[in-house]
């Protein structure tokens, strides 16, 4: 088999790539090593940036047809009462909010449309398991799947295959690092009528909680500091409903009530998930014939939820730098350290600002016995110029990004002035 690139990874970052390089007409395999998209708790917040970039390949009409929320307001509640962290209303856009929606369904969108180009294929159950290199260069790819091991010859390989990638530790390329302090437990709770709505914080006596509206269910995030899962669950599920439904208790009236019963569902701790909150970031994130993007790159800590939207900002900067060297037979190293160049920058500063936030308020919040939102912030938060700042930079990162190439898809150009 040969191609001119080969993607281990149909996440976001790798399918979207598929997708904008193909019509582009590159040719394109991408991998990916499960049978289907279903997992849960994945990247589901779809911000602005990400609507716009849809709405720029024509699909945005498709995405928000399907099911899904909208949040307008991140909102965190102390002991003290409530403050509004973003407002997205205040967003100069058709998309003033985060859309929630299952990742499946974001990603069986784009590969649904990417299997209408001829030169695109995806190849589920296969797994990306070496680099073929050759005096020094990435040559392309072996993998299996149930027919066994194949290689694939491509001038281009990218590892858009998550933050443990097999295929960037192949390469030699080896992550700095950061030390993010907290961990999160997963889980899902039912939704009533009445029920707030939103994304809402809730923080006192050293914890910290997450409800996530979608739609059909609360999704739930319980932040515990680094490494305590083990000392969570040995003081028994009992133990944590009760720590949970103080939290839901902080709510003034029958509404913070109603929550606090809800976790009388969760009756067994495989219904909880923890997620290893990681913070890493390449120094390099290729080599000659390869290349690293999405969290393959640098992994994101979840908070804003902003990871998903920084991989498919890699993706489109990709397909706008390499589509043309790509389909011509002239990629350089320069193009891959083009596509790093440009997106260094969001990636340090989102990192930095999310460090920041772990270690002066995650961090505080996980060991203060109570929290207290102090009036500075409280009347800083209601000046215009410092209230636009947390939902610009949450919706749409350091700076946009748009797609140049690969817009229209190569069918409806056919007898056109391509």
């Amino acid at each position: 088999m040969t191609g001119r690139c080969v993607i281990a990874g149909c996440g976001p970052a790798g399918a979207m790539l598929g997708l904008l390089l193909a019509r582009q007409g590159v040719e394109v395999l991408v991998l990916e090593k499960h049978g289907d998209f279903l997992r849960d708790f994945r990247g589901d917040t779809i911000h602005p940036s990400t609507i716009q970039i849809m709405d720029e390949i024509g699909l945005s009409d498709a995405l928000l047809a399907l099911p899904h929320a909208e949040i307008d307001r991140l909102r965190l509640r102390t002991a003290d009462g409530e403050l509004t962290v973003a407002d997205f209303t205040t967003l100069h856009s058709r998309w003033p909010y985060i859309a929630i929606l299952p990742q499946w369904d974001f990603l069986d969108l784009l590969t649904t449309e990417a299997a209408r180009e001829p030169s695109f294929t995806l190849t589920m159950n296969a797994e990306a398991e070496d680099l073929i290199v050759r005096d020094g260069v990435v040559r392309g790819l072996r993998w299996t799947d149930a027919d066994g091991t194949h290689e694939t010859e491509a001038d281009l390989v990218v590892a858009a295959d998550g933050r443990s990638s097999a295929l960037r530790a192949a390469a030699g390329l080896v992550p700095v690092a950061g030390a993010p302090p907290m961990d999160v437990l997963w889980f899902r709770l039912s939704r009533q009528p009445g029920d707030p709505e939103g994304i809402n914080a809730r923080v006192d006596g050293g914890r910290i909680l997450i409800l996530i509206n979608r739609a059909e269910h609360w999704q739930a995030g319980y932040v515990i500091p680094k490494g305590q899962a083990e000392q969570v669950r040995a003081a028994g599920l009992g133990a944590f409903r009760a720590r949970l439904a103080a939290l839901t208790r902080l709510d003034p009236g029958p509404d913070g009530e109603a929550l606090a019963e809800r976790f009388g569902e969760l009756t067994d701790w495989d219904q909880i998930k923890l997620l290893d909150v990681r913070a890493n970031r390449l120094r390099r994130w290729w080599r000659p014939g390869f290349l690293c993007i999405g969290d393959a790159a640098h992994a994101m800590s979840p908070v804003a939820g902003v990871g998903i939207n920084l991989a498919i900002q890699d993706a489109v900067v990709a397909a706008n730098v390499l589509g043309a060297p790509l389909r011509e037979g002239r990629l350089r190293d320069a193009h891959l350290a083009a596509v790093q160049r440009r997106r260094i920058v969001p990636t340090v500063v989102i990192q930095g600002a999310q460090s920041l936030l772990q270690r002066r308020l995650v961090a505080q919040a996980l060991r203060a016995k109570r929290v207290t939102i102090p009036p500075i912030v409280q009347r800083l938060t209601r000046l215009p110029g410092i209230r636009a700042v947390p939902p610009r930079l949450v919706g749409y990162g350091v700076w946009p990004v748009h797609v140049r190439a690969g817009r229209t898809p190569t069918r409806a150009l056919e007898g056109s002035d391509r």
